[in-house]
């Protein structure tokens, strides 16, 4: 285990959250889903070790681990470390920030998923992942992304809020700042008991355009975007993004 200081503006998911973290994510889990994400980026890691930032619990690392590529996190709270490490404890973490925590090597692929790249709330801050991405990997490395588009297009006058998830036991919406880019997301999930609880996350949304001036910034190129992991063509009424950078040999 890995320690590293705290200096982001992302919220930090203490224990309560953390313990039942796999439960209320358990979509993010369905084969489905999680499938093609773990294909995509082993084949993309190809012989090389990989790096998750915000590594949480270990839904992809896991499973990209058992596909035979060496995975190591990044992870702000340590509660989600530790659940991670009671499933599998020989990943690898460094507890920190992703935007400037370091991890030891090199590494042919850096990735964050679900929108987590979102979680730090400051430009700058984002800006500076980039850059930590483009120091982690070796020449000729791949840094991806899964995030959404912001759904500010969804938005009638006088409307307040944007679903992004109705499910049998999850419903979730987003609220947007348009003037900052700020946004909460609101879940509400209802448990086997039939008891219904409630949380919320703070997030930044970015565009496109604006990831691929920050991978620029960083010293990386746009290789490919698409609109999922299955490689679906990304268009301008895409809900969501794969983008791949890639650092010059």
């Amino acid at each position: 285990m890995f320690q590293a200081a705290r200096m982001t503006s992302s919220d930090l998911w203490d224990s309560a959250t953390a313990k039942r973290y796999d439960e209320t994510s358990a979509f993010m889990f369905a084969p489905e889903v999680l499938d093609p994400a773990v294909s995509f980026l082993a084949d993309l890691a190809g012989d090389g070790p990989a790096l998750e930032f915000a590594i949480g619990t270990g839904r992809v690392a896991i499973p990209l681990q058992e596909r035979g590529v060496p995975v190591s996190g990044i992870e702000l709270s340590q509660p989600m470390v530790d659940q991670l490490h009671n499933k599998r404890a020989d990943i690898p973490v460094v507890v920190g920030d992703m935007a400037t925590s370091t991890m030891p090597g090199q590494f042919s692929l850096v990735y964050l998923v679900w929108n987590s790249i979102s979680n730090l709330r400051t430009q700058a801050e984002q800006v500076t992942c980039f850059q930590n991405a483009a120091r982690h990997l070796a020449p000729g490395g791949r840094f991806v992304i899964e995030l959404w588009v912001p759904g500010i297009r969804r938005f009638p006058p006088g409307q307040a809020a944007v679903p992004f998830h109705v499910g049998q036991h999850h419903v979730g919406f987003d609220t947007y700042d348009m003037a900052t880019q700020q946004g909460t997301s609101h879940h509400y999930w209802q448990h086997s008991d039939g008891t219904v609880t409630y949380g919320d996350s703070n997030f930044r949304y970015i565009w496109p355009a604006e990831c691929d001036l920050m991978a620029q910034l960083a010293g990386m190129y746009l290789e490919q975007r698409s609109a999922d992991w299955s490689g679906m063509p990304f268009t301008g009424d895409s809900e969501s993004q794969v983008s791949t950078w890639r650092k010059p040999v």
